[in-house]
């Protein structure tokens, strides 16, 4: 998450530029935070659900499942998605004076494309041709539904023949040398990567791959630590290099080595302490802030031009009031996101699902012939 707003915070937060800005987002750009994301997503949700749906003896066992874990999803992620495409939607209707939330019809297609889940395929239509609008970084989180909705549907597909399926499909991304913009947006390679190593952490071979030589020395530690983070942060660099035509598959690869060591949950990644406590405080309210940074960033360039007088042209000089203004607003309203939206419905897609389930169990109990459809 902090890659990712330290990445847009370039041309949506600092909207002038200079020698500074420019050399310091020579070596470190920040996309590749979405890969990451992408591959702790795989590996948190397929260690969770893949353990179930494998237990499952019958179809309707396996439905019930796969319906508990959509609607526990869809009460994480609706209510505070929506809530922040509402304000993208409004702020280009009636807080727009300085134009940085764009046109309110490209808001507005946006909106709908994200409602349906298919903003990556409207970005990929939209990006370079014409306004994408001020949601247009929607596009990850429709891939990551279209994931939620698929994964399931693959594995009761594929049955035991899906770690076989998962190696295929991340092979073929890993190989395929200057992928086209739809293969860009429809990325899954981050994605499958989490997923596998979510099934392996359940075989014997998983433990022999344990990091432990990093619990071992703190040097160590922050060596293989911080190479691995630079590497993957300098995603600019590695498109521009050698590897240019695979920069998305060495980022991906580099994002499952981050997250395969941080799955022994031995405090390799970062010893206790108060950075840590504020990492975790940041993850926690990664979804709100990322939900939220676009129309922080845009908002304060919003403000700022009904403070400054008309005409002013931004420099180096606005540097910190701009900086403060957009942390301000993204952790300000990022708690309160948190708080107010997104832990209360993430608890009430809980209590939904459980309930579900509930009854699906006692059904059963009542007609058991409701359950004699084995798989």
């Amino acid at each position: 998450m902090l890659l990712v707003l330290i990445g847009h915070a370039k041309g949506m937060l600092i909207v002038w530029t200079s020698p500074g800005i420019e050399l310091f987002y020579h070596y470190l750009f920040g996309a590749s935070g979405v890969d990451l994301f992408f591959a702790i997503s795989g590996f948190v949700i397929a260690r969770d659900l893949y353990p179930k749906l494998s237990a499952c003896a019958t179809r309707r066992s396996f439905l019930d499942i796969s319906l508990a874990f959509w609607t526990r999803r869809i009460w994480r992620i609706f209510p505070t998605a929506w809530l922040w495409l509402a304000v993208i939607l409004l702020a280009a209707a009636f807080f727009n004076k300085s134009g940085a939330f764009r046109s309110f019809d490209a808001a507005w297609s946006g909106t709908i494309a994200a409602v349906f889940q298919y903003y990556n395929y409207w970005f990929l239509k939209c990006f370079g041709h014409f306004d994408c609008g001020a949601n247009f970084y929607y596009w990850t989180l429709s891939l990551e539904e279209q994931f939620y909705l698929l994964l399931p549907i693959a594995i009761f597909l594929s049955r035991r023949w899906f770690p076989y399926l998962l190696v295929c499909l991340i092979l073929f991304q890993l190989f395929f040398p200057h992928r086209p913009p739809i293969m860009t947006v429809f990325r899954t390679d981050a994605l499958l990567l989490g997923v596998l190593i979510a099934l392996w952490s359940t075989r014997p071979s998983y433990r022999a791959f344990d990091a432990r030589f990093l619990g071992k020395s703190a040097l160590l530690r922050v060596l293989v630590i911080i190479g691995l983070l630079v590497a993957m942060a300098t995603d600019e660099r590695i498109n521009a290099g050698r590897l240019g035509a695979f920069s998305f598959s060495v980022i991906s690869l580099l994002c499952a080595a981050l997250v395969l060591i941080g799955s022994y949950d031995k405090d390799y990644l970062f010893v206790p302490g108060p950075f840590k406590r504020f990492m975790m405080w940041m993850g926690s309210r990664s979804c709100s802030v990322y939900l939220l940074h676009i129309p922080a960033y845009y908002g304060t360039q919003e403000i700022w031009y009904r403070i400054v007088p008309s005409g002013t042209v931004y420099d180096s000089s606005y540097f910190i009031p701009f900086v403060l203004t957009g942390v301000a607003l993204v952790f300000g309203m990022g708690e309160l996101s948190y708080r107010f939206v997104e832990s209360p419905s993430r608890r009430k897609g809980t209590e939904v699902s459980k309930r579900f389930l509930q009854r699906r169990m006692a059904q059963q109990q009542i007609d058991p012939r409701a359950s004699a459809s084995v798989l």
